[in-house]
């Protein structure tokens, strides 16, 4: 359902000439020449000696663009486990709790603000809005105070987070071991009354992931079937994943009479122009829905964000929540003795040639995510204020004070993502 045109290989196609040993000095070496040679920012970025790093981690931080005028320091190249990657990126499964907090925020009361599906937090009937308390002993104010989830993230299957909750005037402990589990990228599609008679389709998406487009395919067709005329698609902790799997759903969302037209454009360093790609939307079944409301926040990331600017010259879209996380840069990632690096390798741009969303996109209409409710139900604030607008046409005003907050929490999510979260915009 979606078309990508593009010259020569990408990073992932052609890729650095294999190191010839996976000892430091190696692999710091092949890191130069890959980085000089595929890196976005090549010569513009450092170039230090690797022979004054002792790890491959330090080094390949040194080699991070450092900025310039209104583009930003390089926050978002990472190496991660091969064996990890390839886990969630292409099996569609992970190693973890299923557990995700509203940590950026940095205000108490710690919640939980999303649960796998079938994740072992879910299988301990954990949901969405509980209140926790502490986790592994320690207190939610001292870990909203330090900023530190790492222990959400497990190293290895069998070790066990224990959670404790508010529950009615007292508490639950709840002992979670960390298991692999199948991802579940399609969590919530309904179809949604709208107060003057209209449906709109809703539903969340979590993950850019190939496991992903049959379940939309399904949920499409169902709001279709439904007389669906309007869509609120939920994007909110979506950091980004596959540009096959965005341009699929843009596809689905725009319908057959946009077919050809220019999704997105992705250009390389001048040393690999000719490996540009120019991705097209593809016939897709019914007419475009007629409104589009995107639910957006700080973890709206990378190729969620390419959905977003993406359909902007082909439907009416509006956004609801707050700004994006800013990120309209994208990998071609490489392996390496174990790992994946994932290196800045191209920048994205829409059809009418927009993209530069450094800051992030801006909302239409400011809401905040209070991280109750289940995702979907009229009454949770974002879905809310999404079918408010449905029905009026109008935003609901929102408090400078929230403003200044929620230009703090945008502030750290630039640090990087929570434990779990993923953000990235991937060819493949």
């Amino acid at each position: 359902m979606f078309l990508a045109a593009c010259g020569g290989g990408g990073g992932g196609d052609s890729g650095p000439i294999e190191a010839p040993g996976c000892d430091v000095a190696s692999q710091n070496a092949w890191l130069r020449g890959y980085m000089s040679d595929w890196y976005y920012w090549s010569g513009a970025s450092p170039d230090p000696d690797p022979a004054a790093y002792t790890t491959v981690a330090t080094y390949f931080d040194a080699l991070r663009y450092a900025g310039s005028g209104n583009v930003p320091s390089d926050r978002w190249s990472y190496i991660e486990d091969s064996a990890a990657y390839s886990q969630f990126f292409e099996e569609g499964r992970t190693l973890g709790y299923g557990v995700f907090v509203n940590g950026l925020e940095m205000v108490l009361p710690l919640k939980l603000r999303y649960v796998e599906p079938q994740s072992p937090a879910a299988a301990a009937g954990l949901k969405r809005g509980d209140v926790i308390v502490s986790i592994n002993g320690r207190s939610a104010a001292e870990l909203m105070a330090s900023g530190d989830f790492e222990e959400l993230t497990p190293a290895d299957e069998g070790e066990v987070l224990t959670v404790v909750i508010e529950e009615g005037v007292g508490t639950r402990s709840v002992a979670l071991t960390a298991a692999t589990y199948d991802l579940t990228p399609v969590s919530v599609a309904k179809v949604l009354p709208l107060p003057d008679g209209r449906k709109a389709g809703y539903l969340v998406l979590k993950d850019f992931i190939t496991q992903a487009e049959a379940p939309l395919a399904e949920a499409f067709a169902e709001f279709r079937a439904e007389g669906a005329t309007d869509l609120i698609l939920d994007l909110r902790y979506n950091g980004g994943g596959r540009v096959s799997t965005s341009g699929a759903l843009a596809s689905m969302i725009a319908g057959a009479g946009h077919a050809g037209g220019v999704f997105a454009r992705l250009i390389y360093n001048d040393r690999h122009r000719d490996a540009d790609k120019v991705y097209s939307l593809a016939s897709a079944p019914g007419p475009a829905l007629q409104r589009v409301v995107i639910l957006t926040g700080p973890r709206t990331c990378s190729a969620s964000e390419l959905v977003v600017n993406g359909l902007k010259p082909f439907v009416d879209v509006v956004t609801i929540g707050d700004a994006t996380c800013g990120k309209p840069f994208g990998f071609s990632p490489v392996e390496s003795c174990g790992s994946t690096f994932s290196a800045v390798n191209f920048e994205s741009f829409n059809g009418a040639g927009a993209g530069g969303y450094y800051d992030g996109i801006a909302q239409t209409c400011a809401a905040e995510d209070d991280f109750s409710g289940e995702l979907g139900d009229a009454a949770e604030t974002l879905t809310a204020a999404a079918t408010s607008y449905l029905d009026t046409g109008a935003c609901a005003p929102v408090a400078a004070a929230r403003d200044r907050t929620a230009a703090a929490v945008r502030l750290r999510a630039q640090r990087g993502p929570e434990p779990g979260d993923r953000q990235g915009m991937i060819v493949d």
